[in-house]
């Protein structure tokens, strides 16, 4: 009776890593390899690359029919990850390893023709899942740095025989070092946006609160300027963040050689991106950019120029903070807690009120922003108009204060949302928004009315409190006055329309 030989690995579902188990047993029939186990192509053409392999390191595979199972059967599986485990386990069938050499380890891997071993995406999650499991972790040498973060013990290979004689006891694997921890990376500095106060207040309110911005202006105005400072007003990552974040990164191939920085994510896809690549997808169901901004900034520029698909396949995560992609026999989760920041010129010539470059007048304004829906909009809690720069601004001397004395504002408005256990203002419910963005009676008759005259949904309407409640964490106020809601509302545009000839600001 043939003995089946058994390997660990995982699969992976989002950023879960759920356990398989690689069956290898040699058995009687037509010679050859035989892969079961739903995996994809590159699962299939994993035979030939450890066939190839064995033959590299002088192993010859015995007369008879190979059956490879991954179990359980009905799971999908997917990448070349499979390769390791696949070897190690047919080795372990064939007699050239002890079977029990393959107990308690989980295998993560590429393998080579040559037997190398490459690394293939996601060894950080299933590392953690290996520690999880109270097993230890075996990699290629270059998965080594981004793995050892996991703890636990960690086997770095770079070849398939540097494996088998660590097996052996001939030369014993030394643990690798972790990567490198990036306490912060340079981000440009507030202090080289000339004039645009107003922008960078409200660049200040949606870092504090993590509200929603959009910049509407024409080029040259420094709106792109602007939201590529966004990450140096927010707070370095916590532990858990960077944990989440890392491990994000891992399974879409990003960490390069296990490198870990505590800055946010800041993602800036074209705007010729596809639905798939914004929220994810494909055929192995990856992290889109907005995943990959997790916990950080997502910056789309010229907004309207992406496809009305892709932007309203933004509408749900922005409102979650996850992204739910659905396949016909599975669904994966990804998360996607962002912080969206948008750019657009007023019209497609650029121009806008007083601007004189729109050469088509108060239609083209109206066509242009009609291609962003209201659902979108009602999601972006500022709006703001950004005036073109004049001479004057260019000419001023440097801000006295930039993006140091700006995030010290920030995070000091951060820790009084954190002190009142309720998260950050954006994402606030409805019952901890009545608890604590209450405004006094003054502010609610001027919100009251406006909601009114501006016709606010009532998204709309609570995202203004949200927006209000930052601005007086900003001020150290405890509670929400007038002038808070003032301000919140002064962050409303009014959209171009038919009746309203093109253009209306919000006053």
């Amino acid at each position: 009776m043939q003995t089946c030989a058994i390997a660990t690995t995982v699969a992976f579902s989002g950023l879960e890593a759920r356990r398989v188990e690689v069956q290898a047993q040699l058995t009687g029939g037509a010679p050859g390899i035989v892969i079961v186990g739903l995996g994809d192509k590159a699962i299939s053409e994993s035979r030939e690359r450890v066939r190839a392999a064995f033959a590299s390191i002088g192993l010859a595979i015995p007369a008879g029919r190979l059956v490879v199972n991954l179990a359980p059967a009905d799971l999908p599986k997917e990448g070349t990850h499979y390769d390791l485990p696949i070897a190690l386990a047919m080795m372990a069938a064939i007699g050239a390893l002890p079977h029990d050499a393959l107990d308690g380890v989980l295998c993560f891997g590429e393998v080579g023709l040559d037997g190398a071993l490459a690394p293939a995406p996601g060894a950080l999650p299933a590392a953690m899942a290996a520690h999880g499991l109270g097993i230890a972790f075996i990699c290629p040498e270059a998965c080594g740095a981004e793995a050892a973060w996991a703890g636990g013990e960690v086997i770095a290979a770079p070849t398939l025989l540097s494996l088998v004689n660590h097996f052996r006891g001939g030369a014993v694997l030394k643990p690798p070092a972790r990567g490198d921890l990036i306490a912060g990376e340079s981000v440009p500095d507030l202090r080289d946006v000339r004039g645009q106060e107003q922008a960078k207040r409200a660049l200040e309110i949606a870092a504090a609160g993590a509200h929603n911005i959009l910049f509407v202006g024409p080029p040259g105005a420094g709106k792109s300027m602007l939201a590529q400072r966004l990450p140096g007003l927010l707070p370095p990552l916590s532990s858990e963040e960077l944990l989440e974040v890392s491990m994000l990164h891992s399974v879409a191939g990003l960490l390069e050689r296990g490198r870990l920085t505590r800055t946010r994510p800041f993602r800036a896809p074209h705007h010729s991106a596809s639905m798939a690549a914004l929220v994810g997808g494909g055929l192995r169901a990856k992290p889109g950019e907005i995943s990959l901004a997790h916990q950080g900034v997502l910056f789309l520029d010229e907004l309207p120029e992406f496809s009305q698909q892709a932007l309203d396949a933004l509408r749900q995560p922005l409102e979650s903070g996850q992204v739910l992609i659905a396949r016909a026999n599975h669904h994966v989760t990804y998360p996607a807690r962002i912080l969206l920041a948008a750019a657009m010129n007023p019209c497609r010539c650029g121009g806008g009120p007083g601007a004189g470059k729109c050469r088509r007048g108060p239609r083209c304004a109206i066509d242009y922003q009609a291609r962003l829906s209201g659902p979108l909009l009602d999601r972006i809690d500022i709006q703001l108009d950004v005036p073109p720069v004049t001479a004057a601004d260019l000419a001023l001397p440097p801000p006295v204060e930039g993006t140091a004395e700006s995030a010290a504002r920030v995070s000091r408005a951060r820790d009084a949302q954190s002190s009142r256990g309720q998260g950050l203002n954006a994402v606030l419910d409805l019952d901890a928004l009545e608890k604590v963005a209450a405004p006094d009676a003054p502010g609610q008759t001027l919100l009251a009315k406006a909601a009114e005259t501006l016709s606010l949904s009532a998204r709309a309407y609570h995202r203004t409190l949200k927006v209000a409640r930052t601005i007086a964490d900003l001020d150290g106020s405890d509670a929400v006055r007038r002038i808070h809601i003032a301000e919140a509302l002064s962050l409303k545009r009014q959209w171009a329309s038919a009746d309203q000839g093109g253009f209306a600001k919000v006053s």
